[in-house]
């Protein structure tokens, strides 16, 4: 039996039928020429998230992607390090000293996961100072992803690699060229290694790598581009920065930046949802799911419901909008499997 089949004759109430009823609007989504950014929280690369979402990406259902830095250089470290990987099922019965144990032996655990410093963290850091070195030589500069991207096509790391690329998702996004928005790069290895060698002045400046201001206005460029001609659909992994980032781009268009393009209009309103404004606006996310263990909560920091986003300007009344308040590790794929037909 198909997984689709599956989910389409058991997944019939409550969380289940949310995950059936998203999964059907996402195909829906697509198969009316939409297109899907997908934000990525969490540990979702660890946990090898790869697996599906690279073939997501592969069959053009996801186009582009906001995720958090650890995001971003997990999946690359587990591409060039997978059986240095040390996985400890009973985690939940570590005691304070087993942790420093691993500690002390380069381990860097994420749940039941154990992340390797020197072949997974330091192969990638050293890589990555010789392209930055690079790049300031050049006089250039480049966005975190865009630096990852640069090492996968060169081929400098493929005679490290210990699983199948295909698995990759971040290898994926590169071979199809898809957009990547990484904010608040900073809160990860990469970013930590990149700030301890500027305060070292192993580098002129910091700015060789684009930050955070950037990215949002490459992300409202990206936005203002393809709405013209899709609708874009917005699927939420976890919450935090990777979510909350990107779902800001149509406010920050049709409130902030319309007044600005106004004023140049010499239009004079200090009203966003002012008639005469109406031509510099964006349409708004024609599709929210989130799939959170956050229960939703009033001041949750990932919790709230998709109502909440209306009065802000995100989704429409109308809107096709889903909370599954579930292990994202175990709904992700099975959403993907539906969308791809598996």
């Amino acid at each position: 039996m198909k997984v689709t089949d599956f989910i389409d004759m058991n997944y019939r109430h409550f969380n289940a039928a949310q995950l059936k009823d998203a999964a059907a609007s996402y195909k829906e989504h697509l198969d009316n020429n939409g297109q899907m950014l997908l934000t990525m929280a969490g540990a979702m690369s660890t946990a090898e998230l790869g697996i599906s979402l690279s073939q997501m990406i592969r069959q053009k259902k996801v186009h582009a992607i906001c995720c958090t830095g650890a995001n971003l250089e997990e999946d690359l470290f587990h591409l060039v390090a997978a059986s240095k990987y040390i996985r400890i099922p009973d985690h939940r019965n570590l005691r304070k000293e087993d942790d420093y144990k691993l500690m002390k032996l380069h381990l860097n655990r994420v749940t039941d996961s154990c992340i390797p410093e020197n072949e997974a963290m330091r192969r990638i850091e050293s890589a990555l100072l010789d392209h930055w070195q690079q790049v300031e030589q050049m006089g250039m500069r480049e966005f975190p992803h865009e630096s990852l991207y640069s090492l996968i096509r060169s081929g400098i790391l493929e005679e490290y690699y210990e699983k199948n690329p295909s698995e990759s998702w971040l290898v994926a996004a590169c071979e199809n060229n898809i957009p990547i928005f990484v904010p608040g790069w900073e809160d990860s290895t990469l970013g930590n290694m990149f700030a301890s060698r500027c305060i070292k002045e192993h580098f002129d400046s910091p700015l060789i790598v684009r930050g955070g201001i950037e990215y949002m206005i490459d992300l409202v460029e990206w936005y203002k581009k393809t709405s013209q001609a899709h609708k874009v659909g917005f699927f939420q992994i976890g919450g935090g920065i990777a979510g909350d980032f990107p779902i800001c781009a149509v406010p920050l268009i049709n409130q902030d930046l319309s007044l600005l393009e106004g004023e140049e209009a010499n239009i004079k309103t200090d009203m966003y949802d002012h008639p005469d404004l109406k031509r510099f606006h964006a349409p708004l996310w024609s599709y929210f799911c989130q799939i959170s263990d956050s229960t939703t909560s009033y001041g949750s920091y990932s919790g709230a419901p998709p109502s909440e986003k209306i009065s802000w300007g995100k989704l429409a009344v109308d809107t096709p909008a889903f909370m599954i308040e579930s292990d994202a590790t175990i709904v992700a794929p099975l959403i993907f499997a539906y969308v791809m037909e598996w």
